[in-house]
């Protein structure tokens, strides 16, 4: 059901805004849904139907996401898995605020105390594990 991109196509993914991020997630969850049940997957501010609607179309143009009609009545599914958009928005987050250096990347977060010395450990162990 998914179709996946090679990787050196990451940069031709269009970005999404964070409300068809939210959208995405929901499909992702679901597998396939109308726009109904994702309507009712949305928390709080529910946007209007028409809305909602038109931000799934939006991610079809962007090649994220496909249909199959029911009459005039359409059930809508990923056509990027979720591991392969967070492959393109960490490669982009990266190369964008981090000159494309996963040592600034793990730095930035020990700096800001969101990995500790432990954790930090555990992942040099399982990198000499698997090398």
């Amino acid at each position: 059901m998914f179709a996946f991109i090679h990787t050196k196509c990451y940069h031709l993914m269009k970005k999404l805004t964070n409300k068809e991020e939210e959208i995405m997630k929901i499909l992702w969850r679901l597998k396939k849904a109308f726009v109904k049940e994702v309507l009712a997957e949305i928390p709080e501010e529910k946007p209007h139907y028409n809305t909602l609607s038109t931000i799934i179309r939006n991610l079809e143009d962007k090649g994220y996401v496909g249909h199959k009609a029911y009459g005039n009545t359409h059930q809508y599914y990923p056509l990027i898995s979720k591991e392969v958009y967070r492959k393109s928005f960490m490669n982009t987050a990266i190369n964008d605020y981090f000159n494309n250096s996963y040592k600034g990347l793990v730095s930035y977060f020990a700096k800001e105390e969101k990995i500790s010395l432990a954790d930090l450990k555990d992942i040099i162990e399982q990198i000499e594990k698997e090398q």
